[in-house]
């Protein structure tokens, strides 16, 4: 049998993911101190945990409508309208999907015809340009500045527009760097995209992750509503990530085509997981605040720790990660990040796993305790104080 010849040729084309590649090295290494996961240390609350327990109890375990529960769309709707001031009908502008994964794939899936470009904002999530390639669309990488903040300007989204350009993928606040975008900001892209065809699919899921700052989304934007795909959960919110649970929002002639995606691939999104997320929506805003402020004392620490070591750090407003600059040891991303690894036991995420532009940088998640985070940078201040 000759696989090569049987395998989709698209497929094939795919690189592994670089921070799987790194994680497979971890796990042949005991008593490692990592900073690599991507997802809260906290539990489901236990209200919300409760809700799917008592769904389970009470025999709701049949399949839902194709977009999610009706109360489920109406809670996400009071929400956004709640949190960030955006409107969409329950009824036909918003649907229930297995995590925001799923919602970021059924958006380019209706969106992109072979040949089209989707321009991707990097350093940037790993699902973006396979999915983009799947599609049989050709990405078009648009790498942000760390002079910047790791921002997009409309100068850099100008650049890279061709008549070819279908979709603008706008992922912030951001995973890896937590760069966020202020409406100021914002305005100025939506000033390039109003006299154009051109989409935009907002990844939203860090959305309530913000520091000093309250999130805004580009739907919220004068004249960007009619064009965006708002992609947004309840995995980093809630720390629900394996609960599957996310959900997209967007005008309803979009909202048509990606639904017919979403029944013939997945029907409906966990419906005791549905019930946990209508908990969430409704009771969850305390739980929030309280991860947040947890995230952000660790923030605080994180970024202090790494420059007290001589670590050039952008200082994130988002999410919970941090993406200081090794460049300066003589070392690839690859390397410095190995080098600690075998050398002190400590895993972060070489930057280049999330884009070219990321070489020369690292990520490292504070989604764990303080105590845990200490130990990590006193062992890599004695790492860095080695290699200088």
């Amino acid at each position: 049998m000759d696989y090569s010849k049987l395998l989709s040729e698209n497929v094939q084309s795919l690189k592994p993911s670089g921070i799987r590649k790194f994680f497979d090295i971890l796990d042949e290494m005991d008593d490692v101190v990592s900073l690599t996961v991507g997802q809260p240390d906290f539990v489901t609350p236990w209200h919300i945990r409760e809700a799917g327990i008592e769904s389970l109890e009470k025999g709701k375990t049949y399949y839902t409508s194709n977009s999610g529960l009706m109360e489920l769309r109406e809670e996400i709707a009071k929400y956004l309208e709640r949190r960030f001031g955006l409107r969409y009908d329950p009824a036909h502008e918003i649907i229930s999907t297995i995590g925001g994964s799923e919602a970021i794939d059924l958006a380019i899936r209706a969106l992109v015809d072979p040949g089209d470009e989707v321009i991707v904002t990097s350093p940037c999530f790993v699902c973006y340009e396979p999915d983009v390639v799947m599609a049989g669309g050709v990405p078009v990488t648009l790498n942000t500045r760390e002079e910047d903040n790791f921002k997009l300007t409309p100068e850099a989204l100008k650049a890279v527009i061709t008549p070819r350009t279908k979709l603008l993928v706008l992922p912030f606040p951001n995973n890896p760097t937590g760069a966020i975008m202020t409406r100021e900001e914002l305005e100025g892209i939506a000033a390039v995209l109003r006299d154009t065809n051109i989409a935009v699919l907002s990844d939203e899921i860090y959305a309530e992750l913000t520091y000093g700052r309250k999130h805004v989304s580009i739907a919220s934007i004068d004249g960007m509503r009619e064009r965006t795909v708002v992609v947004n959960g309840f995995s980093k919110a809630y720390a629900m990530t394996g609960w599957r649970m996310g959900y997209l929002a967007a005008p309803r002639e979009l909202c048509e085509q990606m639904l017919k995606l979403h029944q013939f691939q997945i029907m409906c999104s966990p419906t005791v997981g549905q019930y946990a997320a209508i908990e969430a929506l409704r009771n969850g805003d305390d739980d929030i605040d309280y991860m947040k402020g947890e995230y952000n004392r660790r923030r605080v620490r994180i970024v202090k720790g790494l420059r007290e070591m001589g670590l050039e750090c952008f200082e994130p407003e988002g999410a919970f990660y941090v993406f200081p600059n090794i460049g300066g040891f003589g070392m690839t991303s690859d390397e410095f990040c190995e080098r600690l690894l075998y050398d002190k036991h400590v895993a972060i995420v070489p930057g280049n796993a999330f884009g070219e532009c990321g070489e020369g940088f690292a990520r490292i998640s504070y989604a764990y305790s303080v105590d845990h985070i200490n130990v990590a940078l006193e062992k890599m201040a004695e790492f860095i104080e080695s290699i200088k």
